[in-house]
């Protein structure tokens, strides 16, 4: 019998892990920040009034991972909003309910904060990743546009 999953916030030790979580292909594809930076970006968290980091746990093993900020606002009456982001579960754990469980926890946090809504973003091209996350009852929601604003500094822009 495994140990059950327990969801908790990141703590610096976990880093290593979480790093290896994001190395795998269709995240950041074997590129990710060393560890001294990724440190210096984790504690960067506190400066933000509700930036958090969690990590999925059976025993010590850390096979998922989610980063959740809740924003307050002036629209919507002053209701605060979340968005999760770096959604990821380690591949040979993958269809097990781990990120169904991680998604639920970020729900509840959600909830607990008093957001009108939690919204993520994901590539187009992750259709599996859709399908999860419409078979949990996340809806698409209008449009999402990006810019890299480097490119947009450059003064190319007409």
């Amino acid at each position: 019998m495994s140990p059950a999953l327990v969801i908790r916030q990141a703590t610096e030790a976990d880093l290593p892990e979480i790093l290896r979580l994001y190395a795998q292909p269709g995240l950041d594809d074997g590129e990710t920040l060393p560890l001294e930076q990724a440190r210096g970006i984790l504690a960067e968290f506190a400066n933000y009034p509700s930036y958090r980091l969690f990590v999925a746990c059976e025993g010590s093993e850390v096979v998922g991972s989610y980063a959740l900020l809740v924003m307050h606002n002036l629209a919507h009456c002053g209701t605060p909003s979340a968005i999760a982001e770096d959604v990821v579960v380690t591949q040979h754990r993958r269809s097990q309910g781990i990120g169904s469980q991680l998604m639920a926890h970020a729900v509840a946090e959600a909830a607990r904060a008093g957001c009108y809504k939690l919204a993520l973003s994901s590539n187009s091209k992750r259709h599996a990743a859709h399908a999860f996350y419409e078979g949990l009852g996340f809806e698409r929601h209008g449009l999402s546009f990006a810019i890299q604003p480097l490119a947009a500094d450059s003064g190319d822009a007409a």
